[in-house]
């Protein structure tokens, strides 16, 4: 008797794990498949909000400062790039983004250069270093909405001083998303190359 009721134990017991993991299993499943983007009834994003994606993982700055393109960069700031651990351990185990993923992009100018090429010296020695925030853009995944994209839509928030504006319209193909079809396409349509972390999946 004492052996029979001790098996049912058992077989509850694990029925109740097999149960709790199936819910945990769809749970972090759900949460993974939601986003942060908020989209108005036109189509437009709202500004995400700093306090939030300033606590996301930092991946990288790359940064093309005028001093070194003739004065013309077309992204003169340094790129600081923000993407929820989330979608990042989803990357690094499979290649590509979930759905719903964001990637922020707030842009910082290059404080005040003294040198020709744009840099200055500090106690550190001669560089480059960041200076005031200059705009913000952000890309988000989303295969149904942004189709004719490969499945992501650029916005940007305006590239100038603080404030910047509460909602963007989604940037044209030939503005933002022919740049990524044409030149990372085949990395899920991000510059996995200029992120170390992303970039090396396996840093064992």
């Amino acid at each position: 008797m004492q052996k029979h009721l001790l098996a049912i134990v058992v077989g509850l017991g694990l029925t109740a794990s097999v149960l709790y993991l199936l819910v945990a299993k769809t749970a972090a499943a759900a949460q993974s498949a939601q986003s942060t983007a908020v989209f108005d009834s036109d189509g437009k994003l709202k500004l995400p909000d700093p306090q939030a994606f300033r606590r996301w993982v930092f991946v990288g700055a790359p940064l093309t400062p005028n001093g070194l393109n003739n004065g013309k960069a077309n992204f003169p700031e340094y790129h600081h790039v923000y993407v929820e651990k989330k979608n990042i351990d989803a990357y690094l185990q499979t290649g590509t983004f979930p759905e719903g993923t964001i990637l922020v992009k707030e842009l910082t100018r290059v404080l005040k250069p003294t040198f020709p090429d744009g840099s200055r010296k500090e106690p550190s020695g001669r560089g480059y270093f960041n200076g005031e925030f200059n705009g913000i853009d952000v890309s988000v995944k989303d295969s149904k909405r942004f189709a004719q994209t490969n499945g992501w839509g650029y916005f940007t928030f305006g590239h100038h001083s603080l404030p910047y504006e509460g909602w963007a319209e989604e940037k044209s193909p030939n503005e933002c998303a022919g740049c990524h079809q044409t030149y990372v396409a085949k990395t899920d349509m991000t510059w996995i190359q200029f992120y170390p972390i992303l970039n090396d999946r396996n840093p064992k």
